[in-house]
């Protein structure tokens, strides 16, 4: 597939440790890492090529172990989800995640 120059600008920004090409590969891993790393700056360009939707579909299944704190907060509330939902959890076959206690619960 063919990337502009912005959009593959960014993605080796938000994606350091891999090429532009394999960041762009998976989107909602992507848009997971862009969430949580990239500038606001980098944000402006990629509203060029995806909408709100496409960040509302990354908070409602987003890549796991991606997303910290303060950017899971800050996205939830820039689209009004309120309470904030706890972050994501890893999904460990055989692990009941409801046995894992959240040692950094969000704080209100």
């Amino acid at each position: 597939m063919i990337y502009s120059d912005d959009l593959l600008a960014v993605a080796k920004r938000v994606f350091w440790f891999g090429t532009p090409e394999e960041a762009l590969e998976f989107p909602k891993r992507f848009l997971t890492y862009a969430m949580t790393y990239a500038s606001d700056e980098d944000i402006e360009i990629l509203r060029k090529y995806l909408t709100d939707d496409d960040f509302k579909a990354t908070l409602d299944d987003p890549a796991p172990g991606i997303f910290d704190r303060s950017s899971w907060a800050k996205w939830n509330g820039r689209y009004k989800r309120t309470p904030v939902p706890s972050l994501p959890r890893r999904k460990i076959p055989g692990v009941d995640s409801a046995t894992i206690p959240d040692f950094f619960p969000l704080r209100h």
